[in-house]
């Protein structure tokens, strides 16, 4: 995938000097085109919450456009989405995740079956209540417990971040070293890590990062449509400070 480049001419002073995540003009161009984009594409279908679409539930998405520049000294930019959009990972359109939770028979998803095998045992025994059934249900709820946290420390063991330096880093390791005593749920899923990542696997320099948010806000978030944020502290503070190494 290589990057967008504007559909109008840029001027050289409008080219970021020094990395930000402040939107400034190139960055907020980049995001009009990507809004002009989920506005009119055709390609996939998400319920943003925006529309009279009612056939499933409406999630709000962050986006991320990250402005670079490649070898030959030509800006353009990178487009991300938080989390998952339209239940895929991958598209022609935005950068991939640093891991592909998604994909079919990785460990994933040999272990999410388990534990709705686990869950359905369980079910299960409520309703058939044969001889010593309460014990039995204990033991598998803690079976089924204990299997979640190893496969969440398994996913967790995945996800390996890069800076502009070459150096990588696991995600366990990186809020182990911000002094957490985990990484929290979701952490590197969201889209200013994907984009700087594929920015360093790809040699291409970024210049200025922007993040808004599109569709309905969730019920407990005060995220508005088109507005602009800064990364989420919880999630991406840790990543993004070795990320950002020698950038910022």
């Amino acid at each position: 995938m290589k990057p967008n480049f504007f559909k109008e001419p840029i001027d050289e002073a409008s080219i970021p000097q020094k990395f930000t995540f402040k939107p400034q003009i190139l960055s907020l161009l980049a995001a009009r085109e990507l809004q002009d984009y989920l506005k009119n594409q055709n390609d996939w279908s998400h319920n943003f919450g925006l529309t009279n679409q009612k056939e499933s539930p409406v999630i709000g998405k962050m986006f991320g456009v990250l402005i670079v520049k490649t070898l030959e000294n030509e800006i353009g930019y990178l487009a991300a989405f938080s989390g998952k959009l339209s239940d895929k990972n991958l598209f022609n359109q935005f950068v991939p995740p640093v891991f592909d939770t998604l994909a079919e028979d990785s460990f994933l998803s040999e272990g999410m079956k388990k534990i709705s095998s686990l869950s359905l045992t369980i079910k299960n025994l409520k309703d058939l209540q044969p001889k010593d059934y309460e014990r039995q249900i204990i033991i598998t709820k803690k079976e089924r417990r204990n299997y979640s946290i190893d496969l969440q420390h398994q996913l967790f063991d995945h996800y390996h971040f890069l800076n502009q330096a070459g150096e990588e880093k696991s995600l366990v390791a990186i809020f182990k070293d911000a002094g957490y005593k985990n990484p929290p749920a979701g952490a590197g899923e969201c889209a200013a890590p994907k984009l700087l990542q594929y920015a360093f696997q790809n040699q291409l320099k970024p210049l200025a990062l922007a993040e808004f948010w599109w569709g309905q806000s969730p019920k407990s978030a005060t995220w508005q449509h088109e507005q602009f944020y800064a990364p989420c502290k919880e999630k991406c503070e840790p990543i993004l400070q070795h990320m950002l190494k020698g950038v910022v």
